[in-house]
């Protein structure tokens, strides 16, 4: 028989039903994108279970439900580690899933704590701080020009033209805002202003490769190059994705530090890297995606797919072996750094 896969995720719609913003739900994904995902897995070869998001899946496990494995792409809600919930409970039950473990999905949605590793590991990254509080302004001792955004956030949220700062006043003014509406800390580093790269990214530790890489460009040249969130809501018209070309050099350098910061982060099966270039044009790491959105047309990792020529099947199929891969090998696979 066919392996089970069942299917974790958060639902815009059902989220908007209960009276969260759109803002609240902006990671979720749409029905369509699930369905996608569904008819794709199915092609692959497998059976298909919807689950639906945690919550349902605690009440799924507790009844004593099981699956061969779990695809998740449930982005959670509240708090820095929000994304770890849906692994948690499946390591507690030993029901293999695919993306990292939930260790890695709290690490890496907290920025800060992100940029310590990758810091640690001597990889570039820009000097930073964390603004918990209004009087923690006053500890900042970085180079201006600076950008803001809350620690723990994606998609862009508390991202926009203001994000951008100038001299202390605005960075009073700008994190009072941030603290204010977020309810969590703001990181706060040195401005890049160069280029901007994501990378996606197939395998775990040392089998893992890079997929490709595409360049974010703004339309609009008459305003800071910032991938807010408008931006990335309305990237049809706003937003210009090519392959990086022009430069085989600079290609390299964004790819291999893509690469070994996805490596030593330890995420696995696929993910996405997120680069931009400092004054020298030297690329350094901004944050890391390990549960990338899907949707085949209009998510960062099926559109670096595309233009590398692999299909959205051979994706998520390339995805779900991975993930049985590791299944197999045994739980040492977690533990190992790179």
């Amino acid at each position: 028989m066919k392996p089970l896969v069942g299917l974790v995720y958060d639902l815009r719609s059902e989220y908007l039903a209960e009276g969260y913003s759109e803002e609240e739900v902006a990671e979720f994904d749409s029905d369509e994108t699930v369905q996608l995902l569904q008819e794709a897995i199915e092609r692959c070869g497998y059976r298909t279970e919807r689950i639906g998001h945690g919550k349902s899946l605690s009440l799924r496990l507790a009844a004593g439900h099981r699956w061969d494995m779990i695809f998740n792409i449930a982005e959670g809600i509240g708090g820095r580690c929000r994304e770890s919930y849906v692994p948690a409970m499946l390591e507690m039950y030993d029901i293999p899933h695919t993306f990292s473990d939930p260790l890695i999905c709290a690490l890496t949605l907290d920025k800060a704590m992100a940029k310590q590793w990758i810091a640690q590991h001597r990889l570039a990254t820009p000097a930073f701080a964390v603004i918990e509080t209004m009087d923690d302004i006053d500890t900042v001792k970085l180079t201006y020009p600076l950008f803001a955004k809350p620690l723990a956030e994606g998609t862009g949220k508390g991202v926009d033209q203001n994000s951008k700062i100038e001299n202390k006043t605005k960075l009073k003014a700008v994190c009072a805002v941030l603290l204010g509406r977020y309810h969590q800390p703001v990181l706060v580093e040195e401005f890049l202003p160069g280029r901007e790269f994501t990378v996606g990214i197939l395998g775990t530790g040392r089998e893992a490769s890079v997929l490709g890489t595409m360049e974010i460009e703004l339309v609009s040249k008459g305003e800071p190059a910032i991938y807010s969130y408008l931006n990335k809501e309305e990237c049809e018209s706003r937003i210009h994705y090519h392959p990086l070309l022009d430069d085989p050099a600079l290609k390299e350098k964004v790819e291999q530090l893509a690469l070994r910061c996805y490596q030593v982060l330890q995420c696995r099966d696929a993910g996405r890297v997120d680069v931009r270039c400092d004054g020298r044009g030297e690329p350094c790491f901004i944050e890391v995606n390990p549960l990338a959105g899907l949707h085949p047309e209009h998510s960062d990792l099926p559109m670096i797919a595309t233009q590398e020529g692999v299909s959205y099947d051979t994706l998520i199929g390339t995805i779900l072996k991975n993930a049985f891969k590791r299944a197999g090998a045994g739980s040492q696979m977690t533990w190992k750094t790179f």
